[in-house]
């Protein structure tokens, strides 16, 4: 269940996240000091065999607190009928068995449940990440920084000094996306996307940034890489990281890349979890 939850991710997950506006600029508040106002859920049919509760229209933490209370409710008492959750940034995707459940009964529980869960205001774990920046572990870095004008040591010095939120797990498995990018690093994506970057790969699109979990293609700028394997079929838990987790980068040398890859390939989580 695990494996599909995250497969579904780019399919659900993203429509779940693009449902009811058209305009990506309006999917940009990734840091404010203030909460957005509480807007009553809205629950959109997705096909005849899902719905999505949705509770905003922006990259907020107070919208995502919400979204993943729902997603915890749903997973200690799930109503009968229902198969999977796919949280997103400011959604939930509620996956359903039209044979084992009535659409309207369901629709109501589920807006009830929206409008009463506290959201779930403390973070899940600290991770810190080790990356290795620029050269051929981030081919994007330089150009980056020229667009902004800044030096490729004052883009890793922004990059890594702040603390971000796993907004949700999608696109591919394990792959996560990272609200709370330096606002002077958002960056349009590329015109031209790539057919494949590598697994591990840390970009920016746009005013977030990523963490990749295996090869695959990418419109992003590719800043540098990880080691650690945030998907690995082969190991307990497949996946590392999960939405509502923080993660800290710590930029490392590249000598060191070969002794975390060993690592990681006997399994080992090389991330470190820290406390705040």
């Amino acid at each position: 269940m695990a494996f599909l939850r995250s497969r579904r991710g780019d399919r659900a997950g993203d429509l779940a996240y693009r449902q009811g506006t058209s305009q990506p600029s309006q999917l940009t508040r990734s840091r404010t000091a203030d909460r957005l106002p509480v807007l009553p859920p809205r629950i959109l049919p997705c096909g005849d065999a899902a719905v999505s509760v949705e509770f905003g229209d922006a990259i907020d933490p107070g919208l995502n607190a919400r979204v993943l209370a729902l997603d915890e409710a749903l997973r200690r008492a799930a109503p009968k009928g229902v198969v999977e959750t796919v949280p997103t940034y400011r959604s939930l995707l509620v996956h359903f068995d039209p044979l084992a459940t009535d659409h309207d009964a369901l629709t109501a529980f589920l807006e009830e449940q929206a409008r009463s869960v506290a959201p779930l205001e403390s973070t899940g774990r600290r991770w810190r990440v080790p990356v290795v920046y620029g050269g051929a572990f981030g081919e994007d870095l330089d150009d980056l920084a020229g667009a902004h004008g800044l030096t490729a040591a004052e883009v890793i010095e922004r990059h890594a000094g702040a603390v971000y939120r796993i907004y949700m797990i999608g696109f591919l498995p394990g792959f996560a996306y990272l609200g709370g990018l330096d606002p002077a690093l958002a960056t349009p994506r590329r015109t031209q996307p790539r057919a494949r970057i590598p697994a591990g790969s840390v970009a920016i699109g746009g005013a977030q940034t990523a963490i990749s979990s295996i090869e695959g293609p990418s419109g992003w700028h590719l800043l540098g890489r990880t080691p650690v394997r945030s998907y690995d079929p082969g190991r307990e838990p497949a996946f590392l990281l999960a939405a509502g987790d923080e993660v800290v980068f710590e930029p490392v040398d590249p000598s060191r890349w070969d002794d975390f890859e060993r690592a990681a390939q006997a399994g080992q989580p090389v991330a470190e979890q820290v406390h705040p």
